[in-house]
């Protein structure tokens, strides 16, 4: 649970190298703590979350995924996912943006050969790339097409999360009667961003469209080889990318659950009927609170299991099976439904614990639902529990171009 400490400024921690290996958690930790005090305003406000951006880059927490031979953090999934659930129990946002920059360099590094994947990790590494995407797969497909001794990119996507602010941004786009992934960089002409995400929720997440128009696009942008099969261990992208959800929905729940806490012991008043002198000691408080927090256990303990399994996956690299694949899915999906199902019940139902004054808007506390309850409605919970029930009783989960 966040901590009370604060951090009105974070300083720049040095970058990994010899010595003892980074304490990727209490990182995290630093960049919530300075997140908390003023996250009801900042989600009022709405506004680019540059100064937020810059926590994440000076904590060091953008490269720890990176190979610690190519000057990167050296960290695991592991430990990337909890970096992620602890920024989320302080800002849903934030741990988005997070949470898809792993996404995207991953997905890039993944399908990149040999040689491009250490080139883009010396150069993101150096630079302290931000990483963003824009391949929505049901809006039409971006197009290349070739120019000269290279391509031209032309497109629009809704919902490009991190784009706006993104170094480098990782799309899909269609490139003769297949299609190329390609890395692409976020200034450079002929990409333009529509900064107009408008949602109730995850206001700070830089999801708005953005448009290429003629950007030019140079050969060795192309990632890996577009006329042969993606390397197997591109199958683990999506359950990655559902998995790291998981844990943004389980921070929030969390930092929900803590902060209706606090308020239930130091503000709430009990109420007449109930024959106790604090809130705190009312036995439906604590019944409801013990049957959220029962559920929320269960769904971190569900989220551990995916990631355990997830490890053991990419630990296959490009021998990882379908099967394999498969058995890693359908524990991350197990786990989606349950962190969808128990963040949205914590987000709601602490209203009831704490009480009318509660939902005073000075407070906030309704971002915690209102986050949850946008982003899971980008990706619904129903497909999910299928591709559970189908691998539970039939082995296989329905191939769905990156949403299974």
């Amino acid at each position: 649970m966040p901590r009370s400490s604060t951090h009105p400024s974070l300083r720049p921690l040095p970058a990994s190298g010899p010595g003892p290996a980074p304490d990727w958690a209490e990182r995290a930790q630093g960049v919530a703590d300075a997140l908390v005090p003023d996250a009801a305003a900042r989600d009022r406000a709405g506004a680019s979350p540059r100064r937020e951006l810059a926590l994440l880059r000076e904590a060091g927490l953008l490269e720890l995924l990176y190979p610690a031979g190519l000057g990167g953090g050296g960290g695991s999934f592991t430990d990337a996912l909890t970096a992620v659930r602890i920024i989320g129990r302080a800002d849903t946002s934030i741990a988005q943006l997070l949470a898809y920059h792993y996404l995207h360099l991953t997905n890039a590094l993944w399908r990149a050969d040999a040689e491009q994947a250490a080139t883009l990790t010396r150069a993101a590494v150096a630079g302290r790339w931000f990483w963003g995407g824009a391949s929505n797969p049901r809006d039409p497909e971006s197009v290349l097409t070739p120019d000269g001794d290279g391509f031209r990119l032309d497109g629009r996507k809704t919902f490009a999360s991190n784009a706006a602010l993104a170094d480098r941004i990782t799309l899909r786009a269609r490139l003769g009667d297949g299609f190329a992934v390609i890395v692409v960089p976020g200034d450079r002409a002929g990409v333009s961003h529509g900064n107009d995400w408008d949602a109730f929720g995850q206001r700070l997440s830089e999801s708005g469209t953005i448009t290429f128009a003629g950007v030019r696009i140079a050969a060795d942008e192309v990632l890996g080889d577009p006329a042969a099969p993606p390397p197997a261990r591109t199958s683990l992208v999506v359950p990655f990318h559902q998995l790291t959800i998981v844990n943004f929905y389980l921070g929030t729940a969390e930092g929900a659950l803590a902060e209706a806490g606090r308020y239930i012991r130091d503000i709430s008043r009990p109420w007449q009927a109930s024959g106790v002198a604090e809130a705190r000691l009312d036995p439906y408080i604590l019944e409801h609170f013990g049957d959220l927090d029962v559920e929320l256990r269960a769904s971190l303990a569900l989220a551990d299991v995916a990631g355990a399994r997830f490890e053991a996956a990419t630990a296959l690299g490009n021998a990882i099976t379908g099967d394999e694949r498969n058995l890693a899915a359908a524990a991350i999906y197990a786990a989606k439904v349950h962190a969808t199902r128990t963040a949205l019940e914590v987000a709601s139902k602490i209203f009831e614990l704490m009480g009318a004054r509660a939902t005073a808007g000075a407070l906030g506390y309704d971002r915690y639902w209102r986050n949850i309850r946008t982003h899971t409605l980008h990706d619904p919970v129903a497909y999910k529990s299928r591709e559970v029930g189908n691998f539970a009783l039939n082995g296989t989960i329905t191939p769905t171009p990156l949403y299974s």
